[in-house]
């Protein structure tokens, strides 16, 4: 059918429709409607992939990333968090989703450990990396340091999901953006950190999620975000941000998320 902002017409119509609807794409609808010219269209719906799973919840994800020096995408991704974060956080409390964040991260390859591209980019002597945010490595915050914030924000997500609020990461990672930015050179611990406390986080809990970056051993909780990045089942890799996938299936690009 036409947007309501396209088509005035439509707008009215819409207004009036009080039973249940569907809505399909218009190159759908102009197929059915030309063949409802020649004879009589069986329409089926599947509505499998668009209910929750067995225990009533949609569970979805969100990959995403703390950078926001990397243009147009960053500014999408946080005006998405911002536009989301009041219903994401009401459909949690009401125990109809299961929200979990994702952060994409990428190993240094044994024989560049030693490179400054490593170096710089990467924690934990190689293991879990991220491209410098301004493509400069003379210049700004490091691949690391971004590396570094997506960990945090993990954590601050599994140390309130442990007292059961874990809608209090929508909180975080919105204020974060608007108080901790790479061009004010407030990115970073300590500006991270005065968020959640005032967010009644424990902090000394998120930085024992966090561990060491420095050392040469696995981070636990970026280890499971490399193997979650591996598609499963019908679901492919996650190779792209910003990536949204409700009950398993990727939503696509085209949805504007």
């Amino acid at each position: 059918m036409d947007t309501p902002e396209d088509d005035p017409d439509a707008a009215r119509i819409v207004e009036k429709i009080t039973i249940p609807s569907a809505l399909i794409q218009k190159s759908t609808a102009d197929l059915i409607k030309k063949g409802l010219k020649k004879d009589v269209v069986m329409v089926s719906l599947d509505w499998r992939e668009a209910l929750p799973h067995p225990d009533e919840r949609v569970e979805y994800e969100f990959w995403t990333n703390s950078n926001d020096e990397c243009g147009p995408k960053c500014d999408s991704q946080a005006e998405f968090l911002d536009a989301f974060k009041g219903y994401a956080i009401m459909l949690e409390q009401g125990g109809y989703t299961l929200f979990t964040p994702h952060y994409i991260t990428w190993y240094c390859p044994e024989a560049y450990l030693e490179s400054r591209q490593c170096k710089t980019q990467c924690i934990n002597n190689g293991r879990y990396c991220a491209p410098d945010p301004e493509e400069d490595f003379d210049v700004g915050y490091d691949g690391k340091d971004v590396v570094a914030e997506n960990l945090r924000q993990l954590c601050v997500h599994r140390v309130a999901n442990e007292t059961h609020g874990s809608w209090l990461w929508w909180d975080y990672v919105t204020d974060f953006k608007r108080r901790c930015r790479m061009a004010d050179k407030t990115y970073g611990p300590e500006c991270a950190e005065s968020i959640i406390t005032a967010l009644g986080i424990d902090v000394k809990k998120v930085r024992d999620c966090m561990g060491d970056p420095t050392k040469d051993e696995d981070n636990p909780v970026l280890k499971s975000e490399q193997e979650a990045q591996i598609g499963t089942g019908d679901r492919g890799d996650v190779t792209i941000l910003p990536t949204v996938i409700i009950n398993q299936k990727a939503v696509p690009r085209q949805a504007g998320l």
